[in-house]
């Protein structure tokens, strides 16, 4: 597969809590590998924020299995992890946008790769890491522009290569 079509997200959709488990039943997805930094929380956030932890149990209480992966460390994804109600396994340091971690990931959920999908922010890594992998992959708006000093240079390409995708109607909304 030529990089430039891995690079292109399955679905877009503006905030995590936009995708639905109905969406996902539609798709055959079962399972969602989740990005956590400026997807599930805001770079560098302790916690979990309420409509996120909501969201989270009614995908589990959907039947929509989920991992957290990221390329924090351990005990930052795993401090977040703790902050749920309930546990969702996790992978630190996943060196994404290796193909590993998500094999990994879906080791874990017990699930094919046709019945996940990778949710992230960020083309370079999350959609770039789940389409060599072979799954769905859905683009999400970053929570916030703080983030890693290397992350907004990369954001610089990123914002001209989604805005030609969209000029060429090659996104599209989940």
């Amino acid at each position: 597969m030529a990089v430039r079509k891995l690079l292109v997200p399955g679905a877009v959709v503006g905030h995590v809590t936009g995708i639905r488990p109905a969406m996902l039943s539609a798709r055959g997805v079962r399972g969602l590998i989740i990005d956590l930094d400026n997807t599930l929380t805001h770079w560098n956030a302790p916690g979990c924020a309420p409509e996120i932890a909501a969201w989270l149990a009614d995908l589990r209480h959907s039947g929509v299995a989920v991992c957290i992966v990221s390329n924090n460390g351990p005990a930052r994804v795993g401090a977040f992890c703790a902050s749920l109600s309930e546990p969702v396994p996790w992978i630190a340091q996943a060196r994404k946008p290796r193909r590993s971690a998500y094999l990994r990931a879906l080791a874990l959920l017990d699930l094919p790769a046709s019945s996940a999908a990778v949710v992230g922010d960020q083309v370079f890594t999350d959609i770039f890491g789940g389409n060599r992998a072979g799954l769905l992959t859905i683009l999400v708006s970053p929570l916030g522009r703080r983030e890693f000093a290397a992350t907004r240079l990369v954001r610089v390409v990123e914002a001209l290569w989604l805005r030609r995708l969209h000029a060429g109607g090659a996104v599209r909304s989940l």
